[in-house]
This record gives C-alpha cells, sequence and structure tokens, in this order.
C-alpha cells in the first residue's frame, strides 16, 4: 500500500511540476505584459522601466528559475495591475466559486448517478429512453447556451430570479442549475453504461442461478463494480469545483474565480493567471489521487496490479 501510495504522490509532484513549467513558458510566448498595461503609445523608457522591475528583460530561464524557487518559498507573485499578492487576489474569489460549483455537484450526484442506475435496471423501456433522451440533450447543450436560455425564460420572460450578480442566494440559482444539469447528463450516461456492462458479467448470472435475488446481487455485485468507472468522473467532478465554472460565472456576471481567470488572461496578469492554474492544477491533483486511492478500496486487484507492475 505504502508504495502504491508513493507511486502516486511522485506522479502528482511530476504532474505539478509540468503544469506550472508549461503555464509559465505559454504565458510568456503569447505577448508582452508590458504593452497591455502600459499601452503601446507609452514612452519607450516607461516600457523598458516596467519590464526590469517586473524582471521581463532577463532571459526566459533566468524568470523561470526566480519563479520556482519563489513558489518553494510559499510566493506565488503579485498582480501587475494592482500590486497586490496574487494568492490573496485568488482567495478572494475561492468562496464565490465553491459558493456555486459544490451545489451543483450536489445536484450531479443525486441526480445523475440515480437516474444512471434506474435506467440500466429498465433497460429499453419507456423511462430508460426518456432518461438517455435527456441526457444526451445535457451533455450537447453548451454551458453558455443553458445559461442564456434560461436567463431569457425565467429573467427576462418570467422575471422571477436575476439574470446575474452576487446580491442573493437567489442570484445563485441559475448558474448552479446551468452546471449542475450538464454534469447530471454526464454522469448519467456514464453510470448507466458502466451498469450495462456489469449487469452482463458472468458472476451476475452465476449469483441469480445461485438464487441470489436480483435486488440482492444488485446491491452486493453490480452497484460496487459500476462504481470504479463512476468514480473516475466524480474525481474529475470535484478536481474541476474550482476551473470548471469560467463560461457560467462570465455569463451570470458572478465574481469568482473563473471570471478573474479570463480578465487575468486578457491583461496578461502574469502572476494572477499562473496562481490560478497553479490552485487547479493541484485541486485536480488531488482529486485524481484521492480518485486512485479509491479504486485500491473498490477493487484491491488494481492497487496489487499496479505495485508490481513497478
Amino acid at each position: 500500500m505504502l508504495r502504491f501510495l508513493g507511486i502516486r504522490l511522485l506522479r502528482a509532484l511530476l504532474t505539478l511540476l509540468l503544469v506550472v513549467s508549461f503555464a509559465f513558458i505559454v504565458l510568456r510566448l503569447s505577448g508582452d505584459p508590458a504593452l497591455l498595461i502600459m499601452s503601446a503609445d507609452a514612452p519607450p523608457e516607461a516600457i523598458a522601466a516596467f519590464r526590469r522591475a517586473w524582471g521581463l528583460d532577463d532571459p526566459l530561464w533566468v524568470q523561470y528559475l526566480r519563479y520556482f524557487g519563489a513558489i518553494l518559498h510559499g510566493d506565488l507573485g503579485q498582480s501587475m495591475r494592482d500590486g497586490r499578492s496574487a494568492i490573496e487576489l485568488v482567495a478572494e474569489r475561492v468562496p464565490a466559486t465553491l459558493a456555486l460549483t459544490i451545489p451543483a455537484l450536489l445536484i450531479k450526484l443525486c441526480l445523475g448517478i440515480p437516474a444512471g442506475v434506474y435506467a440500466a435496471l429498465h433497460r429499453n423501456s419507456w423511462i430508460d429512453r426518456g432518461v438517455m433522451f435527456l441526457a444526451v440533450a445535457g451533455f450537447t447543450v453548451p454551458s453558455f447556451v443553458l445559461g442564456l436560455v434560461l436567463v431569457l425564460v425565467f429573467a427576462v420572460q418570467l422575471g422571477w430570479l436575476p439574470s446575474g450578480g452576487q446580491d442573493s442566494w437567489r442570484h445563485a440559482i441559475l448558474p448552479v442549475i446551468t452546471l449542475g444539469m450538464g454534469g447530471a447528463a454526464v454522469l448519467a450516461r456514464f453510470t448507466r453504461s458502466a451498469m450495462l456492462e456489469v449487469l452482463g458479467q458472468p458472476y451476475m448470472r452465476t449469483a441469480l442461478a445461485k438464487g441470489v435475488p436480483w435486488h440482492a446481487a444488485v446491491r452486493r455485485h453490480a452497484l460496487p463494480n459500476a462504481a470504479i468507472p463512476t468514480v473516475t468522473i466524480v474525481g474529475f467532478m470535484v478536481g474541476s469545483l474550482l476551473a470548471g465554472a469560467v463560461v457560467v460565472e462570465s455569463v451570470f456576471s458572478w465574481p469568482g474565480v473563473g471570471r478573474l481567470l479570463v480578465v487575468a488572461v486578457a491583461n496578461r496578469d502574469l502572476a494572477v493567471v499562473q496562481c490560478i492554474l497553479l490552485l487547479v492544477a493541484a485541486t485536480m491533483v488531488a482529486a485524481n489521487l484521492v480518485v486512485d486511492l479509491l479504486y485500491g478500496v473498490l477493487d484491491p486487484r488494481l492497487r496489487v496490479g499496479a505495485a508490481s507492475a513497478h
């Protein structure tokens, strides 16, 4: 078990290193922050002074080593726009994003998994077809389209809910529904597929041939085995709690991490963008690590196989 955990931790650290390096290089090759922040009409002396002040005139490898060393000391840099700490700016937005994504995650779990299981247990029935129709529709419709439709119906036409902002809990209803419906559709499809595959396995037929009641066979054998691929999707959704609302936050003018990322990218605010990407990557890596550990709990053969392969 310790070897299994050590391998996963090593992979997690390598993943974070690759994300940090990739974000650093791409951001610096995508444009000059000095020209965006100072404007192209600024005197050359002012632009040169700005570059010197932020270390942008140093070679790329020097900037990278300085940035990486700062990360190791817990310094994620300062915003080029207002000089505040990047981690402070991001931390201010995290509660707003979690206020959307956590309720949306609960909607995904409470609707998607039961719908997928029920549809699989009633395969080819009108319930199955109805669930899959809604799942395909929710999966294919982009979140910004669904969000705009909800705004048009419930905010503009009916006037029941506000169209944007964060003034009260009512402002969170439409974005939470927008985030939750698409994820519930994805979970329903994957859960149904996983359940159908398990229900067709020989051990299910053997259990039924031995006289095990249908519901008991489903509870003891089908659900635990179908949980393995479903856990993968749930882990991805948990890992995207901070980054999964970029589009929705923009549509509903919600002041969260996603909207901050859009503004920071447009302004080439390097430290803020890098801080968000690092935080998102750390969340995804942590979620994947938990998923790997759950794999070992749900099916010990996976843990033994992974350890023996290394």
